[in-house]
């Protein structure tokens, strides 16, 4: 028998909504997620510099376990432990039906499976992240901290308008590729029932046996979403004081 392959079979009828809810899905947790991970990194970040010893302490295990456990492991932590302790009222307000936190494509916002994705991406994301910006903090010269304490600078003020800005254009490509990280791994969502592109794929799959014609287009949506993202995030790298970004262009003279 000959190969043959049908991408009809894929990009029309149930198939094809199947999958272009799946990929709203993917962009919206990945946003969600990001949003999450940008806050915690900057707390974690801030924790992890502290003058405070068990501030320090306390961040660095954090951070430890988190980067040195599987991140599927993890996931399930969240949504069969985790939510599970949750008190009932809650539980059953986040089991319910909300059409206002429903975006176009049935995408609910407020679902088990959306908020443990959402939180599971963002903390095990943002732990590498603030690494990535503390590598880059180590990096600037220790007078810049010093500077900023001498004009009335406190911790957290020192951080947000002296020293974030500096490490994050020292660090910019790393974190970039952090957040293409954490689009990739909500590939392992679909363990957990989150419907993003590799969980629909796996349903066409057994709808109708379009399996190499499936896993291409799903492959091709995650490249056209990773390459997206990359060039919307290189767009705002931060200028450096020779007026190069991260990307390596120069300003036009």
């Amino acid at each position: 028998m000959g190969f043959s392959v049908d991408f009809a079979g894929v990009l029309s009828g149930a198939p094809l909504h199947w999958l272009l809810t799946g990929f709203l899905t993917t962009i919206v947790v990945t946003i969600a997620a990001s949003l999450v991970a940008s806050l915690l990194a900057v707390i974690l970040l801030g924790l992890r510099i502290s003058e405070s010893r068990a501030a320090r302490v306390g961040a660095a295990g954090l951070i430890e376990l988190f980067r040195n456990t599987p991140f599927l492991v993890q996931m399930m932590f969240w949504y069969f432990a985790a939510f599970g302790l949750l008190p009932t009222g809650i539980r059953d307000w986040i089991n319910a039906e909300h059409s206002w936190a429903t975006f176009p494509g049935n995408i609910p916002l407020v679902s088990p499976e959306f908020i443990a994705s959402t939180w599971g991406l963002g903390i095990f994301s943002a732990v590498f992240i603030a690494e990535e910006i503390r590598a880059g903090l180590l990096a600037l010269p220790k007078g810049q901290s010093e500077a900023a304490q001498s004009q009335g600078f406190g911790h957290w003020a020192s951080l947000r308008f002296i020293l974030l800005p500096q490490a994050l254009t020292n660090s910019f490509q790393s974190v970039v590729g952090q957040y293409l990280n954490l689009m990739k791994l909500s590939s392992l969502a679909t363990a957990i029932g989150l419907a993003e592109i590799t969980y629909q794929v796996r349903q066409i799959e057994s709808y109708n046996s379009h399996a190499i014609e499936a896993f291409a287009v799903g492959t091709s949506l995650y490249l056209l979403l990773g390459l997206a993202m990359g060039r919307l995030m290189l767009a705002f790298a931060p200028k450096r004081r020779d007026g190069r970004n991260e990307t390596g262009a120069g300003n036009a003279a």
